[in-house]
């Protein structure tokens, strides 16, 4: 395997363990039940858990573009599996969205930013899935609550054509770049944490630096819309997404000093309709194929070192991965609430 798999592969999973949980035997003669915090407590077999999920006929799933890490096949690939019928309700709709309109929407399962899920634990059912023990103990709840999927870094996309590698995020400053980030970093995660990407200095976030760049862009008249940027400041799962589409006019680079990395987390609501299928669905997520599924949309499996120890992690696509140049910084959730309220006074009067 070249460095550059393993680079690509481990780089995000620095904390991962080893050793999924072994398959349970089957047990017959026990009930059912849907509500159940593992898969041996409620069903004992996968054959059971999927039983009872076609039983129910359906999932309900919130905020999930089918456009982002490969969710379209995903969703068609376990609707196929198991003939159920998979509702898709508000692609669009951000992780707070998807937790205020659960009581109207009524959604079986939750793919949230990890601050957003902190926040509402108290909201989810506790479900361990069977490769809990190789999910790293920070990006998952003790309880089961909820539990990291994939993760990815923000990164700079470009268009080769027009402008030299960003070696940083001060290179955006320099002549030529037309910069946009991924919406209003008020309202959208992705965008905030590009504003955070480019505040880090030696791995700690002063939001400060990241709104007076971007203040500095906007009044030197290099800050605009995507559809007009020859640079995007993204997650690099959309970026490198968009340079596999547009191989040539299209790149994509990790900033050394600014390895900002963040987390999607899982959560089962308390109140599902289906519970049975919600379970089902974190199992297929957290198999070997439903990871490399994520993965061929060019996320960072929450499970990818257990997987490449066992042989079963796709390190063809794995090799396609943008390169990150060494373990991600994480935000704590103190931080991440400093940087909103920052960006919350700040933001407006300085970049506008």
């Amino acid at each position: 395997m070249t460095v550059r798999t393993c680079a690509a592969v481990t780089a995000i999973l620095v904390s991962a363990g080893c050793g999924a949980s072994p398959a349970t035997p089957a047990q017959p003669g026990k009930p059912v039940n849907v509500k159940a915090a593992s898969m041996k407590e409620g069903f004992g077999t996968m054959e059971r858990l999927a039983q009872a999920a076609k039983q129910e006929g359906a999932l309900t799933v919130i905020a999930l573009p089918r456009d982002w890490v490969n969710y379209g096949e995903i969703i068609d690939t376990f609707a196929d599996t198991y003939d159920i019928e998979v509702k898709e309700l508000e692609p669009q709709a951000s992780s707070s969205r998807s937790l205020d309109a659960a009581a109207q929407l009524k959604p079986d399962v939750f793919d949230l930013t990890l601050d957003v899920a902190v926040s509402g634990a108290s909201k989810f059912a506790r479900y361990k899935v069977q490769g809990w023990q190789d999910l790293p103990d920070h990006i998952k709840d003790s309880a089961g609550a909820w539990y990291a999927a994939y993760g990815g870094y923000m990164s700079i996309g470009y268009d080769p054509r027009a402008v030299p590698a960003p070696a940083s995020f001060a290179d955006l400053a320099k002549p030529g770049y037309k910069v946009a980030l991924d919406g209003d970093p008020l309202r959208s995660a992705a965008a905030f944490k590009g504003v955070m990407a480019a505040s880090l200095r030696s791995g700690v976030p002063q939001p400060r630096r990241g709104v007076e760049l971007f203040g500095r862009l906007k009044k030197a008249g290099q800050l605009t819309d995507p559809a007009h940027a020859n640079t995007i400041v993204s997650w690099d799962h959309l970026n490198a997404a968009r340079s596999a589409q547009d191989a040539g006019s299209w790149k994509v680079t990790i900033p050394r000093e600014a390895p900002l990395g963040s987390y999607h987390v899982q959560a089962i609501s308390k109140t599902a309709p289906h519970p049975a299928a919600a379970r089902l669905w974190q199992e297929f997520l957290f198999s070997d194929e439903g990871q490399n599924l994520l993965q061929k949309g060019y996320a960072r499996p929450a499970r990818a070192e257990a997987m490449l120890m066992r042989g079963t992690l796709d390190t063809e696509q794995a090799a396609k991965l943008p390169v990150a140049p060494g373990p991600p910084v994480l935000l704590t959730i103190p931080q991440t609430d400093a940087g909103k309220s920052y960006l919350k006074k700040e933001w407006a009067r300085n970049v506008g």
